[in-house]
């Protein structure tokens, strides 16, 4: 049986098949990657603007119980514990840094309220 010198034997993928396949996947993620980090900060930015609103609903509740009026301060201990509020600290998401309470009537603010954390 005679067989062709230049006949492959061999069954695979070429290095161009390979190179386009790399390039393609390498566009998909190029797209992907950009919208992903775009997504990420807008999920934290809500959640961070949904820990304010919740701040400031716990002070308006604790002003209201406690006889309070605009312009007392609000400290961390007067609302957050196992029997108070708000049950468990909250904390920004994109960077885990406390909040200030501020005073009753006045949002409270976000360490990054400069990226657009801020209850308006």
């Amino acid at each position: 049986m005679k067989t062709n010198r230049f006949q492959s034997r061999a069954h695979g993928f070429t290095l161009v098949e390979i190179m386009i396949v790399v390039a393609i996947i390498g566009l998909l993620v190029g797209i992907a990657v950009p919208n992903f980090i775009k997504t990420r900060a807008q999920a934290q930015k809500n959640t961070c603007i949904e820990n304010l609103s919740q701040i400031e609903s716990a002070k308006q509740v604790w002003g209201v119980e406690n006889g309070k009026k605009d312009g007392d301060l609000v400290v961390e201990a007067d609302l957050i514990g196992p029997s108070l509020y708000i049950k468990k600290k909250p904390v920004c998401p994109a960077g885990g840094e406390d909040y200030d309470y501020t005073t009753i009537g006045r949002n409270a603010v976000c360490p990054n309220a400069a990226i657009g954390h801020a209850l308006e």
